[in-house]
């Protein structure tokens, strides 16, 4: 069987979509099951993994890896190929393919809160998105909370939508002895993610704890804009708060292991992975307390209702100095990780592919 795959999101510095696709390929190119089948990945820059050639062809199409190109650009790159299956693991797909098509959408974001969006960029998102899940013959999603709205808000028969929880990488991270307090929060930075509420607690929590600092890693994305460095000078937190716009697996790594909490204030995700990251890490997350969190975490995460940032405060130092709370959550980690497996998910979203491509 030939599986098409667009791959552009393994091009330059692959995040959340892009770690999706990559864990799923790597398990591909070790699996048996996998090796019956031919994958070709479309993408219009190098990719930044490395697979097997002869299994795994590569169709470098030249152009800007946006809504022109998949929906221009690649059908007519795919046709000549002709797959048997398309797999399109970032919310939509092209079109005008032939052949059938497994999408991946992770959450409707989008769709439940249109206020978070440019106009334009709002109503391509929502059109292109209703319109590749009525042509897919199946739907992966990250978490029952995603599949429900996506029935819901898409009217996509629950038949076809399917949760594929993704595997977490467990990184061979040993914490730091304790020294300075540190908070990190890893993830692009969405007004959802109320990064400013956890500056805000981190700015409360140094009147009495001046040795604590933070740690944000990610690209800002927010709409309408939020000026995070006007909000880290105006609070005096320069040198006390480090934004890192981008680092390396190794830098996050580091990050991680002098990391004493993780804070993630978000009020809607699919599926927040970072604070699995962090916990696989050996590092207590703070969430915002919403259906998706308690779905994703379990007892392995200290909650807070949304916006309540005095409760925020409180609860980092908990996670941070209270060695009771630490041990409680990291005790519940195991059970929670349990469930984030890259050879269960890659097992179970090729069947899906599988079953798709023969109706």
């Amino acid at each position: 069987m030939r599986i098409g795959i667009d791959a552009r999101e393994l091009g330059g510095h692959a995040t959340g979509v892009g770690r999706f696709l990559g864990g799923l390929l790597r398990e591909w190119s070790n699996s048996s099951s996998a090796g019956r089948h031919e994958f070709v990945l479309y993408a219009p820059q190098p990719l930044g993994i490395t697979l097997d050639a002869r299994r795994f062809r590569t169709r470098e199409i030249a152009g800007t890896p946006g809504t022109w190109w998949e929906q221009m650009q690649l059908p007519d790159a795919v046709a000549r190929d002709e797959p048997d299956v398309f797999f399109a693991p970032a919310y939509t797909a092209p079109l005008r393919l032939k052949a059938p098509v497994v999408a991946a959408i992770y959450d409707l974001s989008y769709i439940a809160h249109p206020e978070w969006f440019r106009l334009r960029e709002g109503m391509r998102r929502r059109w292109l998105t209703h319109r590749t899940a009525a042509k897919a013959r199946a739907v992966i999603t990250l978490s029952e909370f995603s599949r429900r709205e996506i029935i819901d808000h898409l009217a996509v028969p629950e038949q076809r939508v399917h949760v594929i929880v993704p595997g977490i990488d467990r990184p061979a991270v040993k914490p730091a002895a304790y020294g300075e307090a540190r908070v990190l929060y890893a993830g692009s930075i969405f007004n959802r993610r109320h990064v400013p509420d956890l500056i805000r607690a981190i700015t409360a929590l140094r009147r009495t704890r001046p040795d604590l600092s933070l740690d944000i890693v990610g690209d800002d994305r927010t709409f309408p804009h939020e000026n995070l460095e006007a909000a880290i000078a105006d609070l005096g937190l320069d040198g006390h708060v480090r934004w890192h716009r981008y680092v390396t697996d190794d830098q996050l790594l580091e990050l991680y292991r002098r990391a004493r909490a993780f804070g993630f204030l978000s009020e809607y995700e699919g599926l927040g992975m970072t604070p699995l990251e962090a916990l696989a890490a050996g590092v207590p997350p703070v969430v915002y307390d919403t259906a998706v969190a308690r779905e994703s975490y379990g007892a392995a995460a200290l909650y807070v209702p949304v916006g309540d940032v005095a409760g925020v405060t409180r609860a980092l130092e908990r996670v941070l100095f209270d060695e009771q709370t630490r041990a409680a959550i990291l005790a519940a980690a195991p059970a929670t990780l349990a469930r984030y497996d890259w050879p269960r998910a890659a097992r179970e979203t090729l069947a899906i592919i599988e079953k798709a491509a023969t109706g």
